[in-house]
């Protein structure tokens, strides 16, 4: 018998304070092994989700978020509207600063679908981009 039986897929997200709420800083999940299926035909619909987000007051916990993203595992779903659930999800459960949901499916019919979604939070601006040199060539070492 295990000591940590497995969880059962979940809608529920969790969430714990941001450790460093005074800073923007970026929290990225990929989530390679996303499944659900075509609500027209029934087929097994595959895709890699990268969630990049600037988090508020509150973060997604890790686990309930892998729960969540395996609840859609036996779901009929098109891939605009089930990139853009998940998006106004986690909105609900953290109202982050920012976030962008980028989901790049598989294949299908020799046709591959990416779709983008992003929510900023109304008056937040993001701080300038600081270009640095990258090492190499640039920096004068080989």
């Amino acid at each position: 018998m295990p000591a940590n039986p497995p969880t059962a897929p979940s809608k529920e997200l969790h969430v714990f304070p941001n450790p460093a709420p005074e800073r923007d800083y970026v929290i990225q999940f990929q989530v390679p092994e996303f499944t659900c299926h075509c609500p027209l035909t029934g087929q097994p619909d595959f895709a890699h989700f990268t969630i990049d987000m600037i988090a508020d007051r509150l973060c997604v916990e890790l686990k309930s978020l892998k729960m969540y993203f395996w609840s859609y595992r036996n779901e009929g779903a098109f891939h605009e509207k089930v990139t853009n659930t998940i998006l106004d999800d986690i909105v609900q459960a953290t109202d982050p600063r920012f976030i962008r949901i980028t989901a790049k499916w598989y294949v299908r019919g020799g046709i591959f679908t990416n779709v983008v979604a992003e929510h900023r939070k109304k008056g937040w601006k993001p701080q300038p981009v600081v270009a640095l040199p990258r090492l190499g060539q640039e920096s004068g070492i080989a």
